[in-house]
């Protein structure tokens, strides 16, 4: 629907005493997110007038919808963003990601929102050539990294290389290994954790071992270090997985209790405050962490052509070792200002 032919609905008599945004909804076959969104942005008058997704139909009004009820179509458009390309060659690129870069467009409000900032956006304005077997919207990718997760990611540059490497992950064969800081002292200096993973039934955000059925997952984990400071106990973390399941690390720690620091979605604190007696002179009244202490930190594959091992390794980002200095000393410094 272009955006010079408005649509024009008449509300009948039948339909008095529904919620505007529910209305149209079912009038326009769409979401009432979307819906709420196009009122929102005031391209909704209800007999000329703006009005709220609440508003009460009495009958015999007359909707005008300016917007396009469906969004546009997602398009992966190149845009010039800085990458840490720590190894290229004609056939793959290994990218050291940061955290708060999706993958791909995913969710968001505005087309902006949904595909600008992407590691794709990067690799398309970067690279002339990228794979195409994971189709138009994921060119070069083989695997992903969550948006707040920073670390390792390799991207096929063609087809065949695509596959070979995607073969390589199927059969378990490509060796990752994250570093992770999480609440709470772990029992056992090593373990493995094999429980399934499926969608939250409730919040369809997260991702759960509750429920029966779910997809394979296993994680071994083993400790770096035990950290008791003045905000609590923590542990540092080395974790290997075996398979590559949505959230599965920050699933898997936190069904054991210990969520990773700043990961609030699986029950990490949003503050961190020192306990009582434990503070030194110096000891910031709060700390935070505005990301997930989830890092991969290192990779090794064979190279798809070569068949040669690949192997790179990625140092824990600024940020996250100023946290865990914070955290270790209970001092803010200088240089750890913007913990």
């Amino acid at each position: 629907m272009p955006e010079s032919c408005p649509s024009t609905i008449s509300v009948l008599p039948d339909d008095a005493g529904k919620r505007l945004d529910q209305f149209l909804a079912i009038q326009l076959d769409v979401s009432r997110a979307r819906v709420q969104q196009l009122i929102s942005e005031q391209k909704v008058l209800v007999d000329d007038t703006s009005a709220r997704p609440s508003l009460k139909l009495r009958g015999g009004e007359r909707i005008q919808v300016l917007g396009q009820p469906e969004r546009p179509p997602l398009r992966a458009i190149p845009e010039e963003i800085p990458l840490d390309i720590l190894y290229e060659d004609d056939d793959l690129a290994i990218i050291n990601k940061p955290a708060g870069m999706m993958v791909h467009a995913g969710a968001g409000a505005t087309d902006h929102q949904r595909n600008r900032g992407t590691l794709v956006n990067a690799l398309l304005h970067h690279f002339a050539s990228l794979s195409a077997v994971s189709g138009e919207m994921r060119p070069g990718i083989v695997h992903r990294l969550d948006k707040e997760t920073s670390g390792l990611i390799v991207v096929a540059k063609n087809d065949d290389s695509h596959r070979k490497l995607a073969s390589q992950f199927a059969r378990r064969e490509v060796h990752k290994k994250y570093v992770a800081l999480v609440q709470g002292w772990m029992k056992k200096d090593s373990g493995t954790i094999a429980a399934s993973i499926s969608r939250d039934r409730i919040r369809r955000t997260r991702m759960t071992t509750r429920h029966a059925g779910g997809r394979e997952a296993v994680s071994h984990y083993k400790v770096i270090r035990r950290i008791d400071s003045p905000f609590g106990k923590f542990t540092l973390l080395e974790v290997k997985i075996d398979t590559g399941r949505t959230h599965q690390i920050r699933v898997h720690l936190s069904s054991l209790g210990h969520p990773v620091v700043g990961d609030t979605l699986y029950g990490a604190a949003s503050e961190l405050h020192p306990q009582r007696g434990r503070a030194k002179p110096g000891t910031p009244g709060t700390i935070s962490l505005p990301r997930n202490f989830l890092h991969a930190a290192e990779l090794e594959l064979q190279h798809p052509r070569s068949g040669a091992s690949l192997a790179l390794a990625s140092p824990l980002p600024q940020e996250l070792q100023i946290f865990l200095d914070l955290l270790e000393k209970g001092v803010r410094t200088a240089a750890s200002s913007k913990a």
